[in-house]
């Protein structure tokens, strides 16, 4: 026990004897990892709050949205063509059973007037089930009936900003609103949703899918199908969601007369698939804020190694003494890295301390989201450590090198 706790006793004593320098020393490492936890922590937290909003639409999501179409021999880009139709999502509905709500929907930019308020919008053309799929909660009035949807009534229900610019403070719910040519009446306000991986409803206006459709002049085909934008469908369960796509497939393929090797006029996503890429790209964000923070930990490292070098001629007598006595180049060696790894530990601790105090204040000013987990302080003390062994490394072999004779005639 005497040999393993001796080190740290000496490492301690030559830290707390040149109290300034090992503060110095100390501080590129607190700053550098305090930088990494925070800046860590607010990708991490950013990743969660995203992924929280996706998945608050449910995992058993698949979307299918137009692809494109070659006209005069050219393929016009993703999304270009008009090649989906309420009647595709009603044949989805009725012949693949995986199936349990669909929800076909088109949307166009629309000036909205109220009064003497007025504001640009996305204007959604939505089924009574969109709320279903979409988990849309209303916080005053009620989401568009049968009844409403079957005779293309003009009414509209508000996203929470909408509400917000147009009333302020009062009830629109009852009150006149003016889209485009056409007067609408609001029918209800929704809840604040925030943004979602297909935007937000809180700057959009609701109207039923029959209504908008009377009112744009290309939403009907050349053989009467009644055209959409997309059609977000939802399975019973997410493992069904590979058969679902495949029987999709097949059945638009059929519907649009697409031959065997052809390229598809559609594209088919899932929510889960979508999320995973969304988590891909956010982990190596996290990961790039962490390096750039990691550059003020080099800087620190560099420190800790100019440090230890000074450390090493002022103690030479002391190596010549303990290198006479009988100690091996492999005890100094140690001595000196134990040293370094013990400043940069008690560095690491302050900055972990520091970093989780300073993602807290980010957090509690709810501007950013930030998250600290377990493995950002893990590793950020391991870093922390392993650049005191690091750059300790060339110091204490120099020290552990040194010639007995020399040393002790040092001043």
């Amino acid at each position: 026990m005497k040999q393993l706790l001796e080190p740290l006793i000496t490492a301690w004593t030559s830290v707390t004897t040149h109290k300034l320098r090992s503060f110095l020393t100390v501080l590129g490492v607190v700053i550098g990892i305090s930088a990494v936890i925070i800046l860590m922590s607010i990708g991490r937290g950013t990743e969660s709050m995203i992924l929280s909003n996706f998945t608050s639409l449910g995992t058993n999501l698949i979307y299918i949205q137009p692809g494109a179409t070659t006209q005069g021999g050219v393929r016009t880009g993703f999304g270009s063509a008009n090649t989906l139709t309420l009647e595709d999502a009603e044949a989805i509905l009725q012949n693949v059973p995986e199936v349990t709500a669909i929800a076909p929907y088109s949307s166009t930019g629309m000036q909205v007037v109220a009064g003497s308020q007025n504001m640009f919008v996305q204007v959604y053309g939505v089924t009574p089930d969109y709320q279903q799929v979409f988990n849309i909660e209303m916080d005053s009035g009620d989401f568009i009936s049968e009844y409403q949807y079957s005779r293309s009534m003009k009414i509209a229900l508000l996203g929470a900003t909408v509400k917000e610019t147009l009333f302020g403070d009062d009830d629109p719910v009852g009150q006149k609103i003016r889209l485009g040519n056409n007067v609408f009446t609001v029918a209800g306000v929704l809840k604040s949703k925030g943004a979602t991986l297909r935007g937000t409803t809180d700057y959009a206006i609701l109207v039923p899918l029959s209504t908008l459709q009377g009112m744009m002049s290309r939403s009907i085909t050349a053989t009467g199908q009644h055209i959409v934008n997309t059609i977000a469908l939802q399975v019973t369960d997410k493992n069904q969601i590979s058969t679902a796509k495949d029987e999709i497939t097949y059945l638009l393929q059929t519907r649009h007369k697409i031959a065997l090797g052809e390229d598809n006029d559609f594209t088919i996503s899932s929510m889960d698939e979508l999320i995973s890429s969304i988590s891909s790209s956010m982990q190596s964000l996290t990961l790039l804020l962490g390096a750039i923070a990691g550059i003020s930990l080099l800087v620190g490292g560099i420190g800790v190694m100019n440090i230890m070098l000074v450390s090493v001629m002022e103690r030479r007598r002391e190596i010549g003494i303990r290198k006479a006595l009988g100690a091996k180049e492999r005890d100094i060696w140690g001595q000196f890295l134990i040293d370094s790894a013990l400043l940069t530990f008690t560095g690491g601790i302050i900055g972990v301390a520091l970093g989780w105090g300073g993602s807290y204040l980010i957090r509690s000013m709810g501007t950013v989201p930030s998250v600290v987990t377990p493995d950002i302080v893990i590793l950020a003390v391991v870093v922390s450590v392993g650049i005191g062994l690091f750059f300790g490394f060339y110091p204490a072999w120099q020290g552990s090198r040194l010639d007995p004779i020399q040393a002790l005639r040092a001043e």
